[in-house]
Parts: C-alpha cells; sequence; structure tokens
C-alpha cells in the first residue's frame, strides 16, 4: 500500500496515488526492510523539480515499473526540502561514488539505511546512455541477493568516509583570517566570469550567490573594481534575462543556456531572497533605476503570490504546468498581437525579443538581453501597461503548482532581505510582511515540546514535520538580527539570542562547527557538517557573521570565542578549496573585519538626510542602526561604547576596533563610510556613478 496519503508536503502528496509502495522517511520503514530482507529503493526530489516530475510520470505513475519496484524493494520517498539532512546525506554518498549528483536523487540502502549504489534520473527505457529503470532494479536487487558481502563492504565504506568527513577536526590553527589573500582571492576570481553575459563562464548558469557575494566583496571591502563590476554585470543580465520573469517578477533557478535566456522555469523562495539581497546592495552602490525596478517586482510578485494565510513564506513555484516545463510562462508573437494590438506589439516585440519562430524551441521566452538598459519614461510607462496586459491574459492559463510549505530557514533569508530593502527603498509595508512571517516561524513553528528555543524545519497545512536544522536557527538568527536593525526592538536581539543558545547546545560538534541535524536526531545515519557553498547559503558560513553581529549588539565576549572557534574548526578546509567556501570566507571578511553604522537623535530632517546618505553606499555585511541605542549602552564597536548625546543627530561609524567621531555633515559621513569599507589599503574608494 502507498503510505503517503497522511504527509503535509506537497511533493509527497504528488504521488500519494502512484501504485508504488511508497513509505515516508522513518523508522517504521527501515524495519520494514529489515524484517523483509529487502533493500530500500531511497528515491529524493522536490515538488518544483521538472526531472522529478518526468520519472514519476515514466515510471511511479506506470503499473509495470511500478510493481517491480515494489516486489524487489521497500520504496522510500523524501522531499529534499522538508528534510535536507537527509538529502544531504545520501547526495553526498553518491558523490563518493564518483556521481555529479542532481535530482531525482535515486540511492539504494540497506535495512540500517547505509547506501551502497544510486544514481539519478534513470529513464523508464534505455536512452541518453542511461540503461532502462526497470534493469537496474533487477541488478541491484541481485547483487543485493547474491552478493552481500560488496553490498555491506560498499556501504561501510560510504557510510564511513561520509562520518569521517563530518567529524574530522581542522588541524590547530589561528581563526583570524589573512585578509590580504583573501583580497587576491577575489581578484583572481574574475577570470572565471563571462566578460559578456556576465556570472560564472559556460552553461548552464546558476546565480551561484555566495560565490557572488565574495565577488562584491572583492569590490566594495577590497577596491577592486573588476570584482565590482563583475558583480554587476551578473546582475545585469539576470535582471534582463529569461531567468526573470518580466510580467510577474521574481527569478527562476538557474538557466539551461549560456546567456540567461532560457531557465528551468521553477522559482524558490532561496534563490529570490537571495537576488533581493545582493540587487539592494547594488542599488545602494549604483542607484541604478534597473536594480529598484526589479527588486520592487519580485517583491511584489513575493508579497502576492507567495505569502500563505497565516502570513509566512511558501516554499516554490513549479516548472511544469499541464505536463510542460514552462508553458504558463511562454509566448507566441500571435497571441502577443492578438492582446497588445499591432502597434503596441511592434514596440514590444523589439525590446523583449518577440519574433515570429521564437527564441526557445519554438517558443518565446521574454527578455532583454538585446535591448540594453531601461528605455525613456514614457516608453517605460507603455511597456509597463502592456506588460500588465500580458500578465492578465496570463492568468488564465493554467498555473504551475505552488509548494506552500513553510520552511524557517527560507524564510529566514527572504524576511532578513525584505527587512533590509525595505528600510534602504523606503517600504514599510515590505517591512510589516517581514514582521509578519518572522511570527508566524517564531510562535507557530516552535517546538513546545523541548526546551525553549527549539525550532522545527517545516509547516503545512496546520502541522510542524521535522525537526529544526542548524540552518533554520543560523538563517531565522540572521532574520531577528535584521529586524533588530530596521526596527529597533529588543525582542528581537532577545530571540536571536534565545537561537543561538539552542544552536549551541544541540548542534555544536567535538571537531567545531555545527552539524546539520541536532545531537538528539535519531532517523539520521550520519550528521553531516559543513562549511561549503551550495544553493542555499550554509549554515556555518551564516553564523560566522551572526556571531560576531551578536558579539558586537549584545557586549557578550562569549559570541566572539564561539565565532573564533567556528573559523577555526574549518580552516584548513577553506585553505585547501576556498573557491567552495565563498560564503564562509565572505562571512569571516564580514566578522573580521566588522562595520558599524549608528545614526542617533530624534527623527526629523538632519536624521533623514545622515540616513539616506547612510543607503547611498554599500556596505555588505554591515550592522546599520538608525534612531535607537544599538549596544548594551549605546553605539557601540569592538572596543568599547561610543557615547553620543540623546538629543544630538550624528552618525558613528566603527570599522573594525576603530570607531569615528560623531558625524553630523552627510558629506564627511560618506566620505567616512567610503574610507571605512576599505579592508586594506589599496584602490581608493571611488565615488559611485553606476
Amino acid at each position: 500500500m502507498n503510505r503517503l496519503a497522511a504527509e503535509t508536503s506537497p511533493y509527497l502528496l504528488q504521488h500519494r496515488e502512484n501504485p508504488v509502495h511508497w513509505w515516508p522517511w522513518g523508522p517504521d520503514a527501515l524495519a520494514e526492510a529489515r524484517e523483509t530482507g529487502k533493500p530500500i529503493l531511497l528515491s529524493v526530489g522536490y515538488a518544483a523539480c521538472h526531472w522529478c516530475h518526468v520519472m514519476a510520470h515514466e515510471s511511479f505513475e506506470d503499473e509495470a515499473t511500478a510493481a517491480v519496484m515494489n516486489e524487489l524493494f521497500v520504496c522510500i520517498k523524501v522531499d529534499r526540502e522538508e528534510r535536507p539532512d537527509i538529502d544531504a546525506i545520501y547526495m553526498g554518498a553518491l558523490h563518493r561514488l564518483g556521481e555529479q549528483g542532481g535530482w531525482p536523487l535515486t540511492m539504494f540502502l540497506d535495512g540500517d539505511g547505509r547506501p551502497f549504489h544510486g544514481g539519478t534520473y534513470f529513464p523508464k527505457d534505455g536512452r541518453y546512455g542511461r540503461p532502462s529503470f526497470t534493469s537496474v532494479l533487477r541488478q541491484v536487487a541481485r547483487i543485493y541477493a547474491d552478493d552481500r558481502a560488496t553490498v555491506n563492504h560498499n556501504g561501510a565504506m560510504l557510510t564511513d568516509m561520509l562520518r569521517q568527513a563530518s567529524e574530522r577536526s581542522a588541524a590547530a590553527s589561528a581563526a583570524s583570517l589573512d585578509l590580504a589573500a583573501v583580497a587576491s582571492m577575489t581578484s583572481r576570481m574574475t577570470r572565471a566570469m563571462d566578460p559578456v553575459d556576465g556570472g560564472l563562464a559556460g552553461a548552464p548558469k546558476f546565480p551561484q550567490w555566495s560565490f557572488l557575494a565574495l565577488l562584491w566583496r572583492g569590490g566594495i571591502r577590497f577596491g577592486h573594481d573588476t570584482c565590482r563590476d563583475a558583480t554587476l554585470l551578473a546582475l545585469d543580465r539576470m535582471c534582463q534575462g529569461g531567468i526573470y520573469d518580466h510580467l510577474a517578477g521574481g527569478l527562476a533557478r538557474y538557466s539551461v543556456d549560456a546567456r540567461w535566456l532560457a531557465p528551468h522555469f521553477e522559482k524558490m523562495l532561496y534563490d529570490n531572497a537571495q537576488f533581493v539581497e545582493l540587487l539592494t546592495e547594488a542599488w545602494r552602490e549604483t542607484r541604478r533605476p534597473l536594480y529598484a525596478l526589479r527588486i520592487r517586482e519580485t517583491v511584489g510578485w513575493l508579497l502576492s503570490e507567495m505569502v500563505t494565510e497565516d502570513g509566512a513564506f511558501a516554499a516554490s513555484l513549479d516548472a511544469d504546468s499541464e505536463g510542460e516545463e514552462g508553458k504558463f510562462y511562454v509566448w507566441s508573437a500571435a497571441e502577443i498581437a492578438a492582446v497588445l494590438g499591432c502597434d503596441d506589439a511592434a514596440l514590444f516585440n523589439d525590446v523583449y525579443d518577440v519574433t515570429p519562430a521564437g527564441n526557445w524551441e519554438g517558443h518565446t521566452i521574454l527578455n532583454r538581453l538585446r535591448s540594453g538598459d531601461l528605455r525613456d519614461a514614457p516608453t517605460e510607462q507603455r511597456l509597463a501597461a502592456m506588460r500588465d496586459k500580458l500578465l492578465a491574459r496570463r492568468t488564465s492559463r493554467v498555473r504551475p503548482g505552488l509548494d506552500d510549505k513553510v520552511l524557517a530557514d527560507w524564510n529566514g533569508l527572504m524576511i532578513a532581505a525584505l527587512a533590509r530593502a525595505a528600510v534602504v527603498l523606503g517600504e514599510p509595508k515590505w517591512l510589516r510582511a517581514a514582521r509578519r512571517a518572522f511570527a508566524f516561524i517564531a510562535e507557530r513553528m516552535a517546538d513546545g515540546s523541548h526546551e525553549q528555543g527549539r525550532l522545527f524545519h517545516a509547516w503545512r497545512a496546520g502541522r510542524t514535520s521535522a525537526r529544526g536544522l542548524a540552518s533554520d536557527y543560523a538563517d531565522m538568527i540572521r532574520a531577528a538580527l535584521g529586524l533588530y536593525e530596521a526596527t529597533g526592538e529588543a525582542g528581537y536581539l532577545t530571540q536571536a539570542g534565545t537561537w543561538a543558545t539552542a544552536l549551541d547546545r544541540h548542534h555544536w560538534t567535538a571537531a567545531g562547527g555545527y552539524a546539520t541535524s541536532a545531537d538528539d536526531a535519531t532517523d539520521v545515519l550520519v550528521r553531516m557538517r559543513s562549511a561549503s557553498d551550495d544553493a542555499a547559503p550554509n549554515a556555518n558560513a551564516v553564523m560566522v557573521g551572526n556571531l560576531a553581529a551578536l558579539a558586537l549588539l549584545t557586549g557578550d565576549a562569549s559570541y566572539l570565542a564561539r565565532g573564533d572557534a567556528l573559523r577555526a574548526a574549518f580552516s584548513s578546509g577553506v585553505a585547501s578549496q576556498p573557491v567552495g567556501h565563498c560564503g564562509f570566507i565572505a562571512g569571516s571578511v564580514d566578522a573580521e573585519a566588522g562595520l558599524h553604522v549608528a545614526i542617533t537623535g530624534p527623527d526629523g530632517p538632519a536624521r533623514r538626510t545622515l540616513a539616506d546618505t547612510l543607503r547611498g553606499v554599500a556596505l555588505p555585511g554591515g550592522i546599520e542602526t538608525i534612531g535607537f541605542a544599538s549596544g548594551p549602552s549605546g553605539p557601540s564597536g569592538p572596543g568599547g561604547d561610543v557615547p553620543v548625546a540623546a538629543a544630538s543627530v550624528a552618525a558613528v561609524v566603527c570599522a573594525g576596533q576603530t570607531c569615528s567621531p560623531p558625524i553630523a555633515d552627510p558629506a564627511e559621513l560618506r566620505a567616512r563610510l567610503l574610507a571605512a569599507r576599505q579592508v586594506l589599503p589599496g584602490p581608493a574608494a571611488a565615488e559611485a556613478t553606476g
């Protein structure tokens, strides 16, 4: 029987009517495998995954294929977004088998959950140089029955490799970062960038947010104009490419080509959070109208389509509708002409690359890659009215599926990005949305069955599922700190500290660093521990910056000590593979060369002018507080509190261990900010003109 009907994950529920006898992950499924002597077929995917749908339609909905699966295996289905800890374990095992990895993930396990063989997508019938799925199933089952020694050897070897990688301690090393080495590294990173189309050279093109975050710091903190320009080019091409939804807003997960034209059309919450975050910093530096427009459009899409009825943010939108990838998003020239009329269609087609032949498999993906920057204001107003008409027509189509589960970590990313964008662009509505989502996570996803501060990872349909992971705490701490900066409400800082305590108590490991799963997790083969980059920020990388911010804002030196231990724990891995740890290095720059700007005094024109000046200078990873005491007894830096008279309007800029005297003049503040953000003596901080 299929046991998925009682689950809440939309991805699992998509498979509840399969003829496959699916089990959800858990001790009952493992016990069934041990009792029957069958191996486990573990299938991991997610609701917005196109190739997951392909394999489901070909094989999991096919009676004959399902019969083979049911006869030979105990079949377990996992939503990788609901259980990223399970996904990380078995994806790590697949990599150690020499496979590239990806989803759907198809792994074969013994009754103890140890992996011994695996792959990704298997076609129902042999093609693409791959054997048919049923032939793989029969071969694996035969090996499991006839050659258990090999199975046991592979399972033990892979499990030991995973455990050793997670438990490996770094050689004794200072926690301090060699900033000169980072400066040199960021300069060299530009060699990997596409000088024409932006982003990392080649195809497919993923945004690679952690890479871009470090590259941006190379430009802003180390003064490398090439790093700054390479980051902006990548953003320009994403903003104008087909990877961006030009009608509703929002970014797709990646582009299959080298030009950002043809995306895999799924929209993920974590991508759009990081998109908004980096665009906000880029807008501060350049004041380019394109960036502000894309931020507003993307947040508009978020608030229109991705907010649950309880105020939190949904996980993703599917790539497919009516069984076809991208069908909801693509157009024909004839349909556009029918909606807009010939005159408007002529202008629209010229700007958005619309031709009768199409630009992707006979269809048109709307993009502005050929038309460059924004047109003049009257033309853009005309185009906006046309986009509204096309969006209205698009709403009549069958929509892609919405995965409306709420994930604590992804919500934390969006809350933090939204809070900063709301302050920088002056949008109180966005801040209200961020506060509401935060309240939902803090109240409805709290694990009340355990001590204070524990979280659940996922929520849907009134039910929580999966115990909190390190990323949930790290990203929600980041969100709490962002809301504290935006509002000055002490409760957010208190909540950040509470979650930091829970994370420290249950995820810190003997080898140093935070494990993905808690110390009381009972259903994982290995507690994975890593600082390497992924599509969503790594928890250890996020915590490097969080701990520095907590130390500064609370005056509690224990956070500094934990931050030092965290950086030391991964020092050897970062040194040996720095490009794989861009997020961790970026967080370490923020911690080692921290920036804190506090503007105090009563609200009024003088304070608002200083605040506008601050918002016109990019300060990646900086802490910014306006209008309230931001340390234990006022604005503070690593060297201690800096007194500012309560009635005076002034800014204090702290960089590393040094804080400025109070500054009241906007021009002086701008000059101080440009100088303070320079980590090392080098190229002069240039005035940003865009």
